[in-house]
């Protein structure tokens, strides 16, 4: 009886998807990248020739310093500060709306990412797709056609 009960028991048919490598070298991925890119550019662009004008103010009062008046050195001190607070600024709402976007990328491509693993689960019949594992069997690893199953 034991016989017959294990020769009829259906063999479980296992997958595994490395996510990792899907939200790091899928086509998705990579086009969500070249978006947040050229999303940030020129605000990228805008920070650093900022950065460069805060740095020629600061030589140049540091160059002068010794032959303006105390009042001039003074005043160029406070806009030199005003521009640093300015730029602290600025370099702050750039981080956070970079990495808010990128969240929202990130969720997006997750999305995508789990409905192509769950068709491609339905349409091969898989009993189980393993997303996080100590070890793998490269056999089950269907990473590859999860990222080419994303290109489409």
């Amino acid at each position: 009886m034991v016989f017959v009960s294990s020769a009829s028991a259906q063999e479980t048919k296992i997958g595994y998807v490395s996510t990792e490598r899907v939200m790091r070298e899928s086509a998705p991925a990579k086009a969500a990248e070249a978006r947040l890119d050229a999303e940030f550019s020129q605000r990228r662009k805008d920070l650093h020739d900022f950065t460069l004008k805060i740095k020629a103010m600061a030589e140049k009062l540091d160059k002068d310093s010794t032959v303006i008046p105390e009042s001039d050195r003074i005043k160029r001190q406070r806009e030199l500060s005003d521009m640093d607070q300015d730029f602290q600024r600025k370099q702050r709402a750039y981080s956070e709306d970079l990495s808010q976007r990128s969240r929202e990328e990130i969720a997006k491509l997750n999305d995508l990412a789990t409905k192509t693993i769950k068709q491609i689960a339905e349409t091969d019949k898989f009993d189980v797709i393993i997303q996080d594992a100590v070890y793998i069997n490269p056999r089950i690893d269907i990473t590859e056609k999860v990222m080419k199953a994303l290109a489409k």
